[in-house]
């Protein structure tokens, strides 16, 4: 099982940027795929997750409204589409999946997950 993040970087206030979590080793209809993100002396926060389920997406504090989480299920490759960034969103940022479709709520808000990337950079410069 492998997911790999890119995407990060350095943006300007009010800027946008597309982070990419590609996934391999695991069938996506049995997971919910999220993203969450940790900065230095912060609390690590769930952002988004998605799912091949009816309700398919979440969303959690900070991305409501400006965070848009999909998927190209023919790459295997599940998207952040990051919008108005701010400073205070600089963080690192991962991907991680979660064995169980409907299982969101244990990844972004409990933190859990059965599998996790190694994170990209992100960095909003004022």
């Amino acid at each position: 099982v492998q997911l790999v993040e890119s995407g990060g970087g350095t943006v300007q206030a009010g800027g946008s940027l597309t982070l990419s979590c590609t996934f391999s080793g695991f069938n996506f209809d049995d997971y919910v795929i999220g993203w969450f993100r940790q900065a230095p002396g912060k609390e690590r926060e769930g952002l988004a997750s998605i799912a091949n389920t009816e309700d398919s997406t979440h969303y959690r504090g900070s991305a409501k409204g400006r965070f848009t989480i999909s998927i190209d299920n023919a790459k295997n490759t599940v998207y952040l589409r990051m919008n108005n960034l701010k400073p205070e969103d600089t963080a690192e940022y991962h991907c991680a999946a979660d064995w169980d479709a409907m299982s969101w709520y244990e990844l972004l808000v409990m933190g859990e997950y059965d599998f996790r990337g190694q994170g990209t950079q992100v960095t909003v410069s004022s």
